[in-house]
């Protein structure tokens, strides 16, 4: 069922190019209620429609061959309820669009085939399931070490959710209409943090990442579709309050993205399904950034990646209320952060990382991590934001802005917007992540 299928129109932004890729950012019409942080991002790759996740509200968003941008509101009625948690995940394989909000232990969930005109609901998730932090992807069922199932649905769906002391993950055999019982992944004696979102490689492997397995951030790997899990650690790591982030390309190559704890933010791969990884490359020094928050990560072919993060020139304690303030807290001196994209064509051998909004911050001052201990207003972006890639290798970021209106050109601390809009970034220049079309 379709709630409020009005099409709007939404101004867009100049592109921005930083002595590599291109890219134009397009504001989510307020008409669609799209104020609220840490968005989902999904791309159908039959129709090149992308889909932007926020809160209750689902927006479609379809660009003509000039780039111009069309909303449509597609949001499905079970969303029209109250939430504790929002997100969105498409399978690119076959076109299908998951939505969920978080019930405590359990979701409501439905899907889509046809770009939002119509929608079934879902179980939601396994039994049992955890009360946070819910994520949902969707790939092929491995080659080997698990029953490779024939059904209506060719791809196998997963449900992982943050739980006490681990997270468990529920696959789905029927795309998305039930789920099997929920698996710990790990243990309290493995990790102790928050996991990112799930991701399935085109190979079958299932990667959820977490930011603190005993100090360092890690990728805990399933290649039997979900019944057992390994906590595989980052090299070089060391745990912060940011979600890693994991994806894989073609071939089946794993890119993996964290922040430190002293605020770097760095990527390594894996080319043995997230068993061993490369020492990591700080991917924001080439651009001066010494604090970054959020980062997400989405690969094309097998040396093509890309990760996009806030990120700041500002050192010093990132998390502190006064971040970026001067002694009398009336003006920001610093903590001025922007949205990076970093991309690798060469395996992760070298990035180059380009400022996607030099001219317009994305917020200023502080991205608070710590839920309700945050104060000032500044917990607006929420826990993460979201990268994918069309069916052509073109890279697209759905992010928050946190600085609006005055804050742009104003530093006065009086002059801070804490805003939540949520913007829809789409590279349009420069090589994409695939060599030869996606489709």
């Amino acid at each position: 069922m379709l709630c409020g299928a009005v099409v709007l129109a939404a101004s867009s932004q100049a592109a921005t190019t930083s002595a590599g890729n291109a890219y134009r950012t397009y504001d989510a019409p307020t008409q669609l209620g799209l104020s609220n942080g840490e968005p989902s991002l999904g791309v159908d790759w039959k129709t090149d429609a992308a889909f932007v996740q926020a809160g209750l509200t689902t927006a479609k968003a379809t660009f003509d061959d000039a780039g111009s941008v069309t909303w449509s509101d597609v949001t499905a009625a079970s969303e029209s309820l109250i939430s504790l948690d929002a997100i969105a995940a498409s399978d690119t394989g076959t076109g299908r669009f998951f939505v969920s909000q978080l019930t405590a232990v359990g979701s409501l969930m439905s899907y889509t085939d046809n770009d939002g005109k119509s929608w079934q609901p879902s179980q939601g998730s396994g039994s049992p399931a955890g009360v946070d932090h819910q994520t949902v992807g969707a790939g092929p069922y491995p080659a080997e070490g698990a029953l490779r199932l024939t059904g209506s649905y060719p791809n196998a769906v997963y449900y992982c959710s943050q739980d006490i002391g681990t997270a468990l993950c529920a696959r789905s055999d029927d795309g998305g209409q039930t789920f099997g019982a929920g698996i710990p992944t790990y243990t309290e004696a493995d990790c102790i943090g928050l996991h990112g979102h799930v991701r399935v490689g085109p190979n079958g492997v299932v990667y959820l990442p977490n930011k603190n397995c005993n100090g360092k951030a890690a990728v805990v790997v399933s290649t039997d579709a979900g019944l057992t899990w390994t906590v595989n650690k980052l090299p070089g790591s060391t745990n912060s309050l940011s979600d890693p982030s994991v994806a894989a390309g073609k071939d089946g190559t794993a890119y993996a993205s964290w922040v430190n704890g002293d605020g770097t933010v760095h990527a390594a791969v894996s080319t043995d399904r997230g068993r061993t990884w490369t020492s990591s490359y700080d991917l924001g020094a080439q651009v001066g950034v010494v604090n970054a928050e959020l980062p997400s990560t989405i690969a094309g072919d097998g040396d093509r990646a890309a990760v996009a993060f806030y990120g700041t020139k500002t050192a010093g304690n990132a998390q502190d209320q006064y971040f970026g303030q001067d002694s009398a807290h009336k003006e920001y001196v610093g903590a001025e952060q922007h949205l990076y994209v970093a991309t690798t064509y060469d395996r992760g051998r070298t990035w180059k990382t380009v400022d996607v909004t030099p001219h317009d911050p994305a917020q200023r001052g502080r991205i608070c991590l710590g839920g309700t201990s945050c104060t000032g207003g500044d917990r607006n972006l929420l826990d993460f934001l979201d990268i994918n890639v069309d069916a052509t290798g073109h890279v697209l970021v759905a992010w928050t802005d946190g600085c609006t209106s005055a804050c742009i050109d104003s530093t006065l601390v009086a002059q801070n917007t804490h805003t939540n809009l949520n913007h829809l970034t789409r590279q349009s220049g420069g090589l994409p992540l695939f060599a030869k079309t996606g489709r």
